[in-house]
Parts: C-alpha cells; structure tokens; sequence
C-alpha cells in the first residue's frame, strides 16, 4: 500500500525526527528572544522582578534568563535535551500556576503554550537529528 502523505497516520522516522527539529528550533528561538530582552534590561527587570519561590528578585531573574537563553541554546541544538527541559518546564510552570495565578487567561496563556509544548518535547524527546543522537551513536556505537 502506497503512504500518501496526508492520509498516513504514521508519518515515518525522518518526518517525525524533522518535525520535532523544527519544534526544537522554533520554541527555541522565540524563548531565545524573552530572555535576551531581559539581559538587555536586566537593571530594569532586576528591580521589580517576581520572587515567587523566595529565592530574591535579582536571583529570580538570572535563574528565568538561565532557563530562557542557555537551556533553550541547548535544546535548540539538542544536547542534553530533556535536562535541558526541565527548568525550562520549571520556569514556565512556576510563571503560570504561581505569578500569573490571579491574571486573567489571555495574561498567562502563552507560559501555559510554552509549558505544553515543552512537555511533549519531555515526552518525544531529540530525535533523530540532535547533538544527542549524535553523541549516544557515537558512545553507543548505533548505527542508522
């Protein structure tokens, strides 16, 4: 039976391990972009910044850029990918279900975005075309 691409349920190794890669570069690059603008105002963001966990604002803030820009220049290139989701997970819960608690949906629905789609990135994993593919063929000895 021929698989035709919009009627086939399983869409093959290479179109998932691709689509995957386009998610990881994707959510990547636009959480790339939250945290570079709160390096660039990092005074400003410093000041009023929430403290949800006690940790101060000033820490707060390097701890979200930490989350935003390295673990997500990290899953970009997928390496180390789900510990790399992890604070990622954890920043955009703890922005959903704690600082935005008692704003109004549209006001946190994009953390809540964020979070689903880092989770089912937890969930699938790399795929075929990461750094993590590369490196665990490379220990491992798979071969494609």
């Amino acid at each position: 039976m021929k698989n035709y691409l919009f009627l086939s349920t399983s869409p093959g190794e290479n179109v998932s391990s691709a689509a995957i890669l386009f998610l990881r570069l994707f959510i990547g690059v636009l959480m790339i972009t939250h945290g570079w603008a709160k390096i660039e105002n990092f005074e400003a963001f410093s000041q009023g910044f929430p403290d949800p966990i006690g940790l101060g604002s000033k820490f707060s803030l390097i701890l979200a850029i930490g989350a935003e820009v390295f673990a997500s220049f990290f899953l970009i290139l997928g390496l180390l990918t789900r510990l790399s989701l992890i604070p990622l997970i954890f920043t955009m819960g703890v922005a959903f279900f704690v600082v935005h608690a008692n704003d109004p949906f549209q006001q946190k629905e994009l953390a809540l975005i964020y979070l689903g789609i880092y989770a089912i990135l937890f969930l699938l994993g790399p795929g075929r075309y990461s750094a993590d593919r590369l490196f665990l063929a490379k220990v491992f000895k798979i071969k494609d």
